[in-house]
Protein backbone atom coordinates (compact mmCIF):
# COMPACT_ATOMS: atom_id res chain seq x y z
CA UNK A 1 0.00 0.00 0.00
CA UNK A 2 1.29 3.37 -1.00
CA UNK A 3 1.42 6.29 1.53
CA UNK A 4 -1.35 8.24 -0.55
CA UNK A 5 -3.51 4.99 -0.11
CA UNK A 6 -3.12 4.78 3.65
CA UNK A 7 -3.75 8.30 4.06
CA UNK A 8 -7.18 7.36 1.99
CA UNK A 9 -7.55 4.70 3.85
CA UNK A 10 -7.27 6.17 7.42
CA UNK A 11 -9.61 8.58 6.42
CA UNK A 12 -12.47 5.67 6.05
CA UNK A 13 -13.61 4.88 9.28
CA UNK A 14 -14.97 1.42 8.23
CA UNK A 15 -11.56 0.65 6.86
CA UNK A 16 -10.21 1.80 9.78
CA UNK A 17 -12.17 -0.08 12.12
CA UNK A 18 -12.28 -3.51 9.81
CA UNK A 19 -8.32 -3.12 9.30
CA UNK A 20 -6.53 -1.31 12.68
CA UNK A 21 -7.03 -2.93 15.35
CA UNK A 22 -6.72 -6.31 17.48
CA UNK A 23 -9.07 -8.68 19.70
CA UNK A 24 -8.63 -11.86 21.20
CA UNK A 25 -10.89 -14.60 20.44
CA UNK A 26 -12.73 -17.01 22.38
CA UNK A 27 -9.96 -19.06 22.63
CA UNK A 28 -8.02 -16.39 23.25
CA UNK A 29 -5.98 -15.87 20.52
CA UNK A 30 -5.16 -12.09 18.94
CA UNK A 31 -7.25 -11.63 15.50
CA UNK A 32 -7.82 -8.57 13.67
CA UNK A 33 -11.17 -7.71 14.47
CA UNK A 34 -13.64 -7.52 11.71
CA UNK A 35 -17.14 -6.07 11.54
CA UNK A 36 -19.84 -8.96 11.65
CA UNK A 37 -23.33 -8.90 10.28
CA UNK A 38 -24.97 -7.39 13.35
CA UNK A 39 -22.55 -4.96 14.25
CA UNK A 40 -22.79 -3.87 10.21
CA UNK A 41 -25.87 -3.10 10.57
CA UNK A 42 -26.04 -1.43 14.11
CA UNK A 43 -22.68 0.67 12.52
CA UNK A 44 -24.63 2.06 9.20
CA UNK A 45 -28.07 2.57 11.33
CA UNK A 46 -26.93 4.60 14.23
CA UNK A 47 -28.84 7.03 15.85
CA UNK A 48 -28.41 9.58 18.35
CA UNK A 49 -30.09 7.26 21.00
CA UNK A 50 -29.77 3.61 20.25
CA UNK A 51 -30.99 0.04 21.94
CA UNK A 52 -29.48 -2.84 21.50
CA UNK A 53 -32.08 -5.98 22.44
CA UNK A 54 -30.00 -9.03 21.42
CA UNK A 55 -28.91 -12.50 21.81
CA UNK A 56 -25.83 -13.37 23.58
CA UNK A 57 -22.27 -13.65 22.16
CA UNK A 58 -22.79 -11.02 19.20
CA UNK A 59 -19.64 -9.19 20.07
CA UNK A 60 -21.90 -5.26 20.27
CA UNK A 61 -19.10 -4.58 23.77
CA UNK A 62 -16.10 -5.35 21.86
CA UNK A 63 -17.62 -3.30 18.62
CA UNK A 64 -18.44 -0.25 20.77
CA UNK A 65 -15.33 -0.14 22.48
CA UNK A 66 -13.21 -0.11 19.21
CA UNK A 67 -15.57 2.13 17.70
CA UNK A 68 -15.39 4.78 20.77
CA UNK A 69 -11.03 3.76 20.55
CA UNK A 70 -10.73 4.88 17.00
CA UNK A 71 -13.27 7.80 17.26
CA UNK A 72 -11.21 8.97 20.05
CA UNK A 73 -8.00 8.35 17.89
CA UNK A 74 -9.07 9.76 14.76
CA UNK A 75 -10.56 12.79 16.22
CA UNK A 76 -9.85 15.94 18.56
CA UNK A 77 -11.58 16.09 21.68
CA UNK A 78 -13.95 13.33 21.81
CA UNK A 79 -14.87 11.96 24.85
CA UNK A 80 -16.56 8.44 25.18
CA UNK A 81 -17.31 6.31 27.99
CA UNK A 82 -18.46 3.03 28.80
CA UNK A 83 -20.97 2.20 31.90
CA UNK A 84 -21.09 -1.46 33.21
CA UNK A 85 -22.70 -3.03 35.73
CA UNK A 86 -20.41 -3.98 38.00
CA UNK A 87 -16.02 -2.39 39.11
CA UNK A 88 -15.21 -6.30 38.16
CA UNK A 89 -16.54 -5.89 34.27
CA UNK A 90 -15.55 -2.33 33.89
CA UNK A 91 -11.78 -3.23 35.01
CA UNK A 92 -11.83 -6.59 32.76
CA UNK A 93 -13.63 -4.45 29.57
CA UNK A 94 -10.59 -1.94 29.91
CA UNK A 95 -8.04 -4.00 29.84
CA UNK A 96 -9.02 -6.62 27.31
CA UNK A 97 -11.00 -4.61 24.89
CA UNK A 98 -9.56 -0.96 24.77
CA UNK A 99 -6.47 -1.11 26.27
CA UNK A 100 -5.68 -4.55 24.13
CA UNK A 101 -6.55 -3.05 21.29
CA UNK A 102 -4.63 0.38 21.60
CA UNK A 103 -1.09 -1.77 22.21
CA UNK A 104 -1.77 -4.06 19.81
CA UNK A 105 -1.64 -0.99 17.48
CA UNK A 106 1.37 -0.65 14.74
CA UNK A 107 4.21 1.86 16.47
CA UNK A 108 4.04 4.07 13.72
CA UNK A 109 0.47 5.00 15.04
CA UNK A 110 0.86 4.83 18.35
CA UNK A 111 3.94 7.57 18.19
CA UNK A 112 1.32 9.34 15.86
CA UNK A 113 -1.23 9.49 18.62
CA UNK A 114 0.37 8.75 22.25
CA UNK A 115 -2.23 8.27 25.16
CA UNK A 116 -1.37 7.72 28.89
CA UNK A 117 -3.32 6.13 31.51
CA UNK A 118 -5.00 9.33 33.53
CA UNK A 119 -6.53 7.17 35.85
CA UNK A 120 -7.48 2.86 36.04
CA UNK A 121 -9.86 2.48 33.40
CA UNK A 122 -9.40 5.83 31.96
CA UNK A 123 -7.20 6.20 28.45
CA UNK A 124 -6.01 9.92 27.76
CA UNK A 125 -4.62 11.05 24.10
CA UNK A 126 -2.76 13.95 23.32
CA UNK A 127 -5.30 15.19 20.95
CA UNK A 128 -7.78 16.08 23.72
CA UNK A 129 -10.19 12.91 23.00
CA UNK A 130 -10.29 10.54 25.92
CA UNK A 131 -12.05 6.91 26.64
CA UNK A 132 -12.69 5.73 30.32
CA UNK A 133 -14.90 2.68 31.54
CA UNK A 134 -17.03 2.61 34.79
CA UNK A 135 -20.13 1.97 36.41
CA UNK A 136 -21.13 5.98 36.63
CA UNK A 137 -20.56 8.59 34.58
CA UNK A 138 -21.52 12.39 36.14
CA UNK A 139 -20.25 15.80 35.39
CA UNK A 140 -18.78 17.00 32.14
CA UNK A 141 -19.91 15.91 28.19
CA UNK A 142 -19.96 13.21 26.40
CA UNK A 143 -19.34 12.66 22.64
CA UNK A 144 -20.46 9.08 22.82
CA UNK A 145 -21.66 6.87 25.88
CA UNK A 146 -22.75 3.21 25.78
CA UNK A 147 -24.17 1.34 28.76
CA UNK A 148 -23.35 -2.31 29.09
CA UNK A 149 -26.13 -4.61 30.33
CA UNK A 150 -28.29 -2.14 30.89
CA UNK A 151 -31.26 -4.00 31.61
CA UNK A 152 -29.16 -6.32 34.87
CA UNK A 153 -29.02 -2.74 35.97
CA UNK A 154 -32.43 -1.78 35.98
CA UNK A 155 -33.02 -5.04 37.68
CA UNK A 156 -30.58 -5.59 39.76
CA UNK A 157 -29.84 -2.09 40.62
CA UNK A 158 -32.48 0.31 40.25
CA UNK A 159 -31.15 3.59 42.16
CA UNK A 160 -27.94 2.82 40.26
CA UNK A 161 -30.00 2.71 37.06
CA UNK A 162 -31.38 6.32 38.28
CA UNK A 163 -28.04 7.75 38.31
CA UNK A 164 -27.09 6.83 34.91
CA UNK A 165 -30.64 8.11 33.61
CA UNK A 166 -30.39 11.01 35.45
CA UNK A 167 -26.50 11.72 35.39
CA UNK A 168 -24.41 9.95 32.53
CA UNK A 169 -27.57 11.11 30.44
CA UNK A 170 -27.71 14.75 30.50
CA UNK A 171 -23.76 14.36 29.78
CA UNK A 172 -24.94 13.75 26.52
CA UNK A 173 -26.51 16.69 24.12
CA UNK A 174 -28.95 16.08 21.56
CA UNK A 175 -26.23 15.46 18.65
CA UNK A 176 -23.91 13.17 20.36
CA UNK A 177 -24.78 8.96 21.10
CA UNK A 178 -26.09 7.11 23.91
CA UNK A 179 -26.04 3.33 23.22
CA UNK A 180 -27.68 1.09 25.57
CA UNK A 181 -27.23 -2.71 24.85
CA UNK A 182 -29.00 -5.93 26.93
CA UNK A 183 -30.63 -9.22 26.96
CA UNK A 184 -34.11 -8.31 28.70
CA UNK A 185 -34.40 -8.96 32.44
CA UNK A 186 -38.58 -8.71 32.76
CA UNK A 187 -40.82 -6.15 32.23
CA UNK A 188 -40.27 -3.31 34.54
CA UNK A 189 -37.49 -0.86 34.37
CA UNK A 190 -36.04 1.98 32.53
CA UNK A 191 -35.21 -0.68 29.76
CA UNK A 192 -38.28 -2.55 29.26
CA UNK A 193 -39.95 1.41 29.05
CA UNK A 194 -37.54 2.32 26.27
CA UNK A 195 -37.68 -0.62 24.54
CA UNK A 196 -41.31 -0.71 24.44
CA UNK A 197 -41.45 2.68 23.35
CA UNK A 198 -39.38 2.28 20.58
CA UNK A 199 -40.77 -1.09 19.18
CA UNK A 200 -44.37 0.72 19.30
CA UNK A 201 -43.01 3.41 17.04
CA UNK A 202 -41.46 1.20 14.77
CA UNK A 203 -44.56 -1.26 14.34
CA UNK A 204 -46.39 2.22 13.27
CA UNK A 205 -43.82 3.06 10.61
CA UNK A 206 -42.95 6.36 12.59
CA UNK A 207 -39.31 7.17 12.39
CA UNK A 208 -37.67 8.11 15.53
CA UNK A 209 -36.73 12.06 16.36
CA UNK A 210 -33.88 13.08 17.52
CA UNK A 211 -34.29 12.19 21.43
CA UNK A 212 -36.24 9.06 20.38
CA UNK A 213 -34.89 5.46 21.04
CA UNK A 214 -34.39 3.68 18.03
CA UNK A 215 -34.29 -0.20 18.81
CA UNK A 216 -31.82 -2.55 17.27
CA UNK A 217 -33.24 -6.19 17.67
CA UNK A 218 -31.50 -9.21 17.06
CA UNK A 219 -32.30 -12.20 17.14
CA UNK A 220 -30.92 -15.62 18.11
CA UNK A 221 -31.90 -17.26 14.51
CA UNK A 222 -30.15 -14.56 12.26
CA UNK A 223 -26.77 -15.67 13.63
CA UNK A 224 -25.48 -18.00 10.93
CA UNK A 225 -23.10 -19.70 13.90
CA UNK A 226 -26.37 -21.08 15.70
CA UNK A 227 -26.86 -23.95 13.88
CA UNK A 228 -25.52 -27.53 14.63
CA UNK A 229 -25.05 -30.98 12.47
CA UNK A 230 -25.96 -33.30 14.73
CA UNK A 231 -28.45 -36.02 13.74
CA UNK A 232 -28.20 -37.59 17.37
CA UNK A 233 -29.96 -34.56 18.53
CA UNK A 234 -33.49 -35.19 19.57
CA UNK A 235 -35.96 -31.93 19.22
CA UNK A 236 -38.63 -32.92 22.02
CA UNK A 237 -42.36 -32.44 20.97
CA UNK A 238 -42.72 -28.92 22.95
CA UNK A 239 -39.82 -27.61 20.74
CA UNK A 240 -40.96 -28.79 17.40
CA UNK A 241 -44.23 -26.80 19.05
CA UNK A 242 -42.28 -23.72 19.73
CA UNK A 243 -40.93 -23.91 15.77
CA UNK A 244 -44.28 -24.17 14.61
CA UNK A 245 -46.15 -21.06 16.45
CA UNK A 246 -42.74 -19.00 15.47
CA UNK A 247 -43.43 -19.92 11.86
CA UNK A 248 -47.21 -19.07 11.65
CA UNK A 249 -47.01 -16.23 14.03
CA UNK A 250 -44.05 -14.36 12.96
CA UNK A 251 -42.73 -15.71 9.71
CA UNK A 252 -39.91 -16.98 10.94
CA UNK A 253 -38.68 -20.72 9.89
CA UNK A 254 -35.91 -22.27 11.58
CA UNK A 255 -33.91 -25.23 10.17
CA UNK A 256 -33.46 -28.47 11.30
CA UNK A 257 -29.66 -27.14 12.31
CA UNK A 258 -31.03 -24.08 14.37
CA UNK A 259 -33.90 -26.33 16.08
CA UNK A 260 -30.60 -28.77 17.10
CA UNK A 261 -28.45 -25.88 18.36
CA UNK A 262 -31.47 -24.92 20.30
CA UNK A 263 -32.45 -28.29 21.59
CA UNK A 264 -28.64 -28.63 22.80
CA UNK A 265 -28.41 -25.21 24.23
CA UNK A 266 -31.75 -25.56 26.48
CA UNK A 267 -30.26 -28.16 28.06
CA UNK A 268 -27.82 -25.96 29.53
CA UNK A 269 -30.16 -23.18 29.97
CA UNK A 270 -33.19 -24.30 30.76
CA UNK A 271 -36.21 -21.96 30.67
CA UNK A 272 -33.36 -19.16 30.56
CA UNK A 273 -32.96 -19.72 26.92
CA UNK A 274 -35.67 -17.26 25.72
CA UNK A 275 -33.85 -14.64 27.62
CA UNK A 276 -30.08 -15.47 26.15
CA UNK A 277 -31.53 -16.37 23.22
CA UNK A 278 -34.61 -14.32 22.11
CA UNK A 279 -36.68 -15.10 18.72
CA UNK A 280 -38.88 -11.63 19.14
CA UNK A 281 -38.61 -8.46 21.50
CA UNK A 282 -41.57 -10.41 23.27
CA UNK A 283 -39.73 -13.48 23.33
CA UNK A 284 -36.98 -11.74 25.23
CA UNK A 285 -39.25 -9.82 28.21
CA UNK A 286 -41.57 -12.85 28.88
CA UNK A 287 -38.72 -14.78 31.42
CA UNK A 288 -38.75 -13.81 35.07
CA UNK A 289 -35.68 -11.56 35.63
CA UNK A 290 -32.91 -13.47 37.83
CA UNK A 291 -33.44 -13.34 41.73
CA UNK A 292 -37.23 -13.42 40.76
CA UNK A 293 -39.55 -15.20 43.38
CA UNK A 294 -41.85 -16.74 40.98
CA UNK A 295 -39.73 -17.57 38.40
CA UNK A 296 -40.91 -20.83 37.90
CA UNK A 297 -43.94 -20.39 38.03
CA UNK A 298 -44.15 -17.31 35.74
CA UNK A 299 -42.56 -19.21 33.00
CA UNK A 300 -45.10 -22.37 33.36
CA UNK A 301 -47.85 -19.94 32.84
CA UNK A 302 -45.76 -18.67 29.62
CA UNK A 303 -45.66 -22.11 28.73
CA UNK A 304 -48.93 -23.44 28.78
CA UNK A 305 -50.80 -20.07 27.38
CA UNK A 306 -52.64 -19.16 30.75
CA UNK A 307 -51.36 -15.59 29.73
CA UNK A 308 -54.09 -15.09 27.51
CA UNK A 309 -57.57 -13.13 26.68
CA UNK A 310 -59.84 -14.61 29.76
CA UNK A 311 -63.43 -14.07 29.51
CA UNK A 312 -65.24 -12.44 32.21
CA UNK A 313 -67.95 -15.49 33.26
CA UNK A 314 -71.13 -13.24 34.11
CA UNK A 315 -72.76 -16.38 36.71
CA UNK A 316 -69.60 -15.64 38.91
CA UNK A 317 -68.98 -13.11 41.54
CA UNK A 318 -65.67 -11.00 40.94
CA UNK A 319 -63.83 -10.64 44.39
CA UNK A 320 -61.33 -7.92 44.97
CA UNK A 321 -57.60 -8.39 46.94
CA UNK A 322 -55.78 -5.32 47.72
CA UNK A 323 -52.46 -3.87 48.47
CA UNK A 324 -53.43 -0.01 50.70
CA UNK A 325 -51.25 2.21 50.40
CA UNK A 326 -51.56 5.42 51.83
CA UNK A 327 -49.86 7.87 50.39
CA UNK A 328 -48.52 5.30 48.40
CA UNK A 329 -49.65 3.15 45.56
CA UNK A 330 -53.37 1.37 45.80
CA UNK A 331 -53.37 -2.10 44.48
CA UNK A 332 -56.51 -4.00 43.21
CA UNK A 333 -56.55 -7.25 41.96
CA UNK A 334 -59.96 -8.57 40.26
CA UNK A 335 -60.48 -12.65 40.28
CA UNK A 336 -62.96 -14.78 40.06
CA UNK A 337 -63.63 -18.52 40.66
CA UNK A 338 -64.74 -20.86 37.80
CA UNK A 339 -64.59 -24.35 38.67
CA UNK A 340 -61.05 -25.32 39.76
CA UNK A 341 -59.55 -22.48 37.95
CA UNK A 342 -59.02 -18.59 39.35
CA UNK A 343 -59.63 -16.13 36.15
CA UNK A 344 -57.46 -13.13 37.33
CA UNK A 345 -59.51 -10.60 34.98
CA UNK A 346 -58.79 -6.92 35.91
CA UNK A 347 -55.94 -5.35 37.48
CA UNK A 348 -55.67 -1.26 38.57
CA UNK A 349 -53.49 0.68 40.38
CA UNK A 350 -53.22 4.36 41.02
CA UNK A 351 -51.69 6.56 44.23
CA UNK A 352 -52.10 9.75 45.58
CA UNK A 353 -56.23 8.66 46.45
CA UNK A 354 -58.40 8.22 49.38
CA UNK A 355 -60.44 5.31 49.69
CA UNK A 356 -63.81 6.82 48.25
CA UNK A 357 -62.37 7.40 45.07
CA UNK A 358 -61.38 3.72 45.12
CA UNK A 359 -65.05 3.08 45.59
CA UNK A 360 -65.67 5.53 42.71
CA UNK A 361 -63.63 2.85 40.61
CA UNK A 362 -65.47 -0.49 42.01
CA UNK A 363 -68.63 0.98 40.58
CA UNK A 364 -67.67 2.31 37.76
CA UNK A 365 -66.20 -1.11 36.74
CA UNK A 366 -69.04 -2.64 37.67
CA UNK A 367 -71.37 -0.63 36.01
CA UNK A 368 -68.71 -0.85 32.71
CA UNK A 369 -68.30 -4.86 32.82
CA UNK A 370 -71.32 -6.07 34.65
CA UNK A 371 -69.50 -7.18 37.83
CA UNK A 372 -70.83 -8.87 40.24
CA UNK A 373 -68.66 -8.28 43.72
CA UNK A 374 -68.21 -10.94 46.39
CA UNK A 375 -66.08 -10.33 48.72
CA UNK A 376 -63.69 -7.37 49.14
CA UNK A 377 -60.26 -8.46 51.08
CA UNK A 378 -57.46 -6.21 52.41
CA UNK A 379 -54.11 -7.00 54.56
CA UNK A 380 -54.52 -7.03 58.36
CA UNK A 381 -53.14 -3.94 58.99
CA UNK A 382 -56.39 -1.61 57.34
CA UNK A 383 -57.81 -2.68 61.19
CA UNK A 384 -55.19 -0.14 62.76
CA UNK A 385 -56.57 2.85 63.99
CA UNK A 386 -54.89 5.97 62.52
CA UNK A 387 -53.09 8.70 65.05
CA UNK A 388 -54.86 11.67 63.41
CA UNK A 389 -58.24 10.69 63.10
CA UNK A 390 -58.63 7.93 65.59
CA UNK A 391 -60.30 5.67 63.30
CA UNK A 392 -58.88 2.73 60.93
CA UNK A 393 -59.48 2.32 57.46
CA UNK A 394 -61.19 -0.20 57.85
CA UNK A 395 -64.15 1.62 59.36
CA UNK A 396 -63.86 4.75 56.43
CA UNK A 397 -64.57 1.66 53.76
CA UNK A 398 -67.64 0.52 56.08
CA UNK A 399 -68.52 4.10 55.66
CA UNK A 400 -68.51 4.12 52.28
CA UNK A 401 -69.78 0.91 51.33
CA UNK A 402 -66.71 -1.16 50.65
CA UNK A 403 -67.23 -3.93 53.85
CA UNK A 404 -63.92 -5.66 53.50
CA UNK A 405 -62.77 -8.66 55.63
CA UNK A 406 -59.14 -8.95 56.26
CA UNK A 407 -56.51 -11.64 55.26
CA UNK A 408 -54.44 -13.50 58.12
CA UNK A 409 -51.42 -11.80 59.30
CA UNK A 410 -48.33 -14.19 57.87
CA UNK A 411 -44.67 -13.73 57.52
CA UNK A 412 -43.67 -12.46 54.05
CA UNK A 413 -41.95 -15.94 53.45
CA UNK A 414 -45.23 -17.68 54.15
CA UNK A 415 -47.03 -15.24 52.24
CA UNK A 416 -44.44 -15.82 49.12
CA UNK A 417 -45.01 -19.50 49.32
CA UNK A 418 -48.74 -19.42 49.37
CA UNK A 419 -49.13 -17.75 46.05
CA UNK A 420 -46.68 -20.17 44.79
CA UNK A 421 -49.04 -22.57 45.57
CA UNK A 422 -52.67 -20.87 44.28
CA UNK A 423 -50.60 -19.23 40.74
CA UNK A 424 -51.00 -22.91 38.64
CA UNK A 425 -54.07 -22.47 39.31
CA UNK A 426 -54.52 -18.55 37.59
CA UNK A 427 -55.27 -17.65 34.35
CA UNK A 428 -53.93 -14.06 33.42
CA UNK A 429 -55.59 -11.52 30.95
CA UNK A 430 -53.24 -10.19 29.32
CA UNK A 431 -54.52 -7.08 28.48
CA UNK A 432 -56.20 -6.16 31.49
CA UNK A 433 -53.42 -7.30 34.11
CA UNK A 434 -50.72 -6.56 31.95
CA UNK A 435 -48.92 -3.92 34.54
CA UNK A 436 -50.00 -6.53 37.68
CA UNK A 437 -48.59 -9.53 36.03
CA UNK A 438 -45.47 -7.58 35.09
CA UNK A 439 -45.24 -6.75 39.04
CA UNK A 440 -45.58 -10.31 39.53
CA UNK A 441 -42.55 -11.46 37.11
CA UNK A 442 -40.20 -8.73 38.88
CA UNK A 443 -41.03 -9.52 42.62
CA UNK A 444 -37.41 -10.22 43.63
CA UNK A 445 -34.96 -10.68 46.65
CA UNK A 446 -32.69 -7.68 46.81
CA UNK A 447 -29.49 -8.32 46.35
CA UNK A 448 -26.33 -7.02 48.85
CA UNK A 449 -23.99 -5.31 46.25
CA UNK A 450 -21.17 -5.66 48.83
CA UNK A 451 -21.34 -9.62 49.64
CA UNK A 452 -22.47 -10.74 46.41
CA UNK A 453 -25.52 -12.39 47.26
CA UNK A 454 -29.51 -12.41 47.48
CA UNK A 455 -30.68 -11.42 50.64
CA UNK A 456 -33.58 -12.92 52.47
CA UNK A 457 -35.82 -9.92 51.84
CA UNK A 458 -37.92 -8.76 48.44
CA UNK A 459 -36.67 -5.28 47.28
CA UNK A 460 -39.11 -3.04 47.69
CA UNK A 461 -39.90 -1.59 44.55
CA UNK A 462 -42.88 -0.84 41.19
CA UNK A 463 -42.91 -4.53 41.48
CA UNK A 464 -44.16 -5.12 45.02
CA UNK A 465 -47.74 -3.17 45.19
CA UNK A 466 -49.14 -5.65 42.57
CA UNK A 467 -46.97 -8.80 44.40
CA UNK A 468 -48.49 -7.84 47.74
CA UNK A 469 -51.49 -7.45 46.68
CA UNK A 470 -51.60 -10.80 45.54
CA UNK A 471 -50.22 -12.16 48.46
CA UNK A 472 -53.21 -10.53 49.99
CA UNK A 473 -55.64 -13.01 47.77
CA UNK A 474 -53.29 -16.24 48.40
CA UNK A 475 -53.41 -16.09 52.03
CA UNK A 476 -56.98 -15.09 52.54
CA UNK A 477 -58.50 -18.19 50.22
CA UNK A 478 -58.41 -20.28 53.40
CA UNK A 479 -60.21 -17.81 55.11
CA UNK A 480 -62.74 -16.89 52.46
CA UNK A 481 -63.75 -20.59 52.24
CA UNK A 482 -64.37 -20.91 55.81
CA UNK A 483 -66.71 -17.97 55.95
CA UNK A 484 -68.52 -19.63 52.64
CA UNK A 485 -69.08 -22.85 54.36
CA UNK A 486 -70.07 -21.07 57.37
CA UNK A 487 -72.78 -18.78 55.78
CA UNK A 488 -73.74 -20.26 52.98
CA UNK A 489 -73.15 -24.63 52.06
CA UNK A 490 -70.09 -24.67 50.01
CA UNK A 491 -68.18 -22.98 47.28
CA UNK A 492 -66.11 -20.06 46.54
CA UNK A 493 -68.43 -18.63 43.50
CA UNK A 494 -72.15 -19.21 45.94
CA UNK A 495 -72.20 -15.91 48.05
CA UNK A 496 -75.32 -13.91 47.41
CA UNK A 497 -74.21 -10.60 46.83
CA UNK A 498 -76.57 -7.52 47.30
CA UNK A 499 -77.19 -4.81 44.84
CA UNK A 500 -75.15 -2.29 46.45
CA UNK A 501 -71.65 -4.36 45.74
CA UNK A 502 -71.26 -5.76 49.07
CA UNK A 503 -72.18 -9.35 49.97
CA UNK A 504 -74.74 -10.91 52.45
Amino acid sequence: MTEEELKANLSDWRWRINNLYFITDKNGKKIKFKLNEAQMTFFEGMHYRNIILKARQLGFTTFTMIFMLDACLFNNNTKCAVITHSRDDSIRLFREKIEFAYNALPPTLQRMMPATIARAGELVFKNGSSIAVGTSFRGGTLTYLHISEFGKICAKYPHKAKEIVTGAFEAVSKDCVITIESTAEGKQGYFYDYCQEALNRQRKGMKPGQMDWELFFFPWHENPDYTLDDDNVVVPDRLLEYSYKLEQKYAIRLTNGQLAWYTSKEKSLGSDIRREYPATPEEAFEQSIEGAYYHRQINDIYATGRLTSVPFEPSALVHTFWDLGMSDTMSIWFIQQVGREYRVINYYQNSGEGLAFYKRVLDELREKHHYSYGFHVAPHDIAVRELGTGKSRLETAQSLGIDFITAPKLSIADGIEAVRGVLPLCWFDEAKTEKGFSGLSAYRKDWDDKHGVWKSQPVHDEASHSSDAFRTFAVALNEIRDRMNESFHTGFAEVQVQSSGGWA
